[in-house]
């Protein structure tokens, strides 16, 4: 069966329509997707595929979530609500339990807590809900010295930054995200999914790995009690699928910061657009100071989590450095477990949102990202 593809490009991204027609062509028949970008605030590719799928279907995007979640920080911290380098016991006393009241906010943001998870782990019912998680992280001995190095937060991060938030403005990261950037833009990019949406939403489906695939992933090397485990909560006696933390009906109500959002390419690519770009009107949400601000590396080199080379800015992953670096200095954005990618190019105006139904080997950012980021950014880089 081929696949027919769906949508629109502006003039000047035709080669971004064929390149996603040949990727698709590739990809097994049930494959279903959505690809959209904007190029200063103008939506210029606007396209999906996929049988059932439309350009408003809604996905589990698991880690890009992350991309909204500090969207609202950078906000906060424009506007003077909060400080980068303060200590996070300013807004939030009990964090500094077992040696962690000197790190500050900024090394926060940047991973560099050293508070990956919880000894013990947490209950796929903690996971659902971000005051629980925070409530406690607040007791736990750090796994290393805060500020001293970084690794990736996965679970957790959109929790401690939320609940920083909700001390300095007494509502929750997802109140101020909804009021302050997903309504008033109409954004199909949702931390907490009303229940009148839900028929929009399409299950997430376990990566279908080919047989040399598999071999890689049994390959790779784990343990019980590495900081990894720790980290993503498989040292539990019986962790959950991260699959069926997306098809949750709860934490898709709830909506944790961390990777409990659900989006359409459209909303993924819409709010980075509104971030760096004038849109319909509106002028851009953050101020070169602030986009600067955020895109700037804050952490690069070994990231004890995952065990790579990784680099973090402001809660954002520092694009171009970890995975497209075609792409300017300063890029910003968050790829998300199932393939999802989104992020902004400041230096080219590029906006740009990826999502898709089945989780793609071998996790993270879909592999396809490369030759459609790149296809787009090319004819961003000629208009």
């Amino acid at each position: 069966m081929t696949l027919e593809i769906h949508g629109t490009v502006a003039d000047g991204f035709d080669l971004v329509g064929e390149e996603f027609a040949s990727f698709v062509a590739e990809e097994r028949p049930d494959y279903e997707g959505q690809l959209c970008a904007y190029v200063h605030g103008r939506r210029v590719v606007d396209l999906w595929t996929g049988d059932g799928a439309d350009r408003e279907s809604l996905y589990g995007v698991f880690s890009s979530t992350k991309g909204a979640a500090h969207l609202v920080v950078a906000l906060l911290v424009q506007d003077g609500t909060l400080e980068l380098d303060r200590k996070v016991t300013y807004y939030w006393p009990e964090f500094g339990a077992e040696g962690k009241g000197a790190l500050t906010l900024r090394e926060l943001l940047a991973h560099r807590a050293g508070l990956v998870g919880l000894d013990a782990g947490f209950s796929a019912e903690e996971l659902a809900d971000d005051r629980a998680i925070a409530e406690r992280l607040a007791d736990q001995r750090p796994f290393w010295r805060p500020g001293t190095a970084f690794g990736y937060h996965a679970l957790v991060i959109g929790a401690l930054t939320g609940e920083v938030v909700r001390r300095a403005t007494g509502r929750t990261l997802q109140e101020v995200y909804e009021e302050r950037i997903r309504a008033p833009y109409g954004l199909d990019f949702y931390l907490g999914l009303p229940e009148a949406l839900e028929p929009r939403f399409r299950s997430v489906q376990p990566m279908a790995p080919t047989p040399k695939q598999q071999a890689l992933l049994d390959a790779t090397p784990t343990g019980p009690h590495t900081l990894s485990s720790i980290a993503f909560n498989t040292h539990v006696p019986e962790p959950g699928e991260l699959v069926d933390h997306a098809n949750s009906r709860t934490v898709r109500a709830k909506g944790p910061a961390s990777a409990g959002g659900v989006a359409a390419a459209r909303g993924l690519a819409g709010m980075y657009a509104a971030a760096i770009s004038e849109v319909d009107g509106r002028p851009p949400l953050l101020k070169p100071d602030t986009v600067a601000e955020v895109g700037q590396i804050h952490s690069v080199g070994y990231d004890l989590v995952a065990r790579a080379h990784k680099a973090f800015g402001l809660g954002f992953q520092a694009t171009a450095d970890v995975w497209y670096p075609f792409l300017g200095a300063g890029a910003f954005g968050h790829s998300g477990a199932g393939g999802s990618q989104a992020f902004a190019d400041p230096r080219s105006g590029l906006a740009y949102g990826y999502t898709r139904r089945r989780c793609a080997f071998p996790g993270g950012a879909a592999l396809e990202n490369v030759r459609l980021v790149r296809a787009v950014h090319t004819a961003a880089l000629a208009v």
